[in-house]
């Protein structure tokens, strides 16, 4: 299982294309609060679209409480102050439950907490003038790595709607 930690989000439309993003992958998502914002929101609710009814996510009241049940949880923190890039990690076994946590639009996680876990941060590389990628990219670009290294087990890795060769069938009727 792969969990997404959102720490104390900012942008609900953000929010919602990642609550998209974990529905698709079957990622569970963990929010940190206290929100700023409404789960109603329309900005939300347009970015999640008819996902949110389906997804799985747990919101949580404060740090504090997160912590306690997620003190001993594999975390990876993704922050821009990571010596350790996010694809330098081994995240290929399948029943190992991993997290990564993001943080605030506007500040990222509180460098307390990277502090006390400065060997689980990892980092996105990017130009030397750029702060910071859209938190739902980001999220979307650290998932599919562990995604990818598990071979997307679970996942459909053909059109599973239209049917597996909808396109060959398609250039054939042309």
């Amino acid at each position: 299982m792969i969990g997404i930690i959102l720490y104390r989000p900012e942008k609900p439309a953000n929010v919602g294309n990642i609550i998209r993003t974990c529905m698709a992958t079957e990622a569970k998502l963990y929010i940190i609060g206290p929100l700023s914002f409404s789960l109603t929101t329309k900005e939300l609710q347009r970015a999640g679209m008819d996902y949110i009814k389906e997804s799985d996510f747990v919101i949580y009241e404060n740090y504090e409480v997160f912590l306690k049940d997620f003190e001993d949880k594999n975390i990876y923190y993704v922050t821009r102050y990571s010596n350790n890039l996010y694809s330098s990690f081994d995240y290929s076994r399948v029943d190992e439950e991993i997290y990564f946590m993001f943080g605030r639009e506007s500040t990222g996680i509180p460098h307390d907490i990277l502090r006390k876990n400065i060997n689980k941060t990892v980092r996105i590389p990017m130009t030397i003038s750029a702060r910071s990628l859209n938190l739902s990219n980001s999220v979307a670009i650290v998932l599919y790595e562990a995604l990818r290294q598990r071979k997307f087990y679970g996942l459909a890795t053909y059109e599973t709607i239209k049917g597996e060769n909808f396109l060959e069938e398609e250039v054939k009727n042309d």
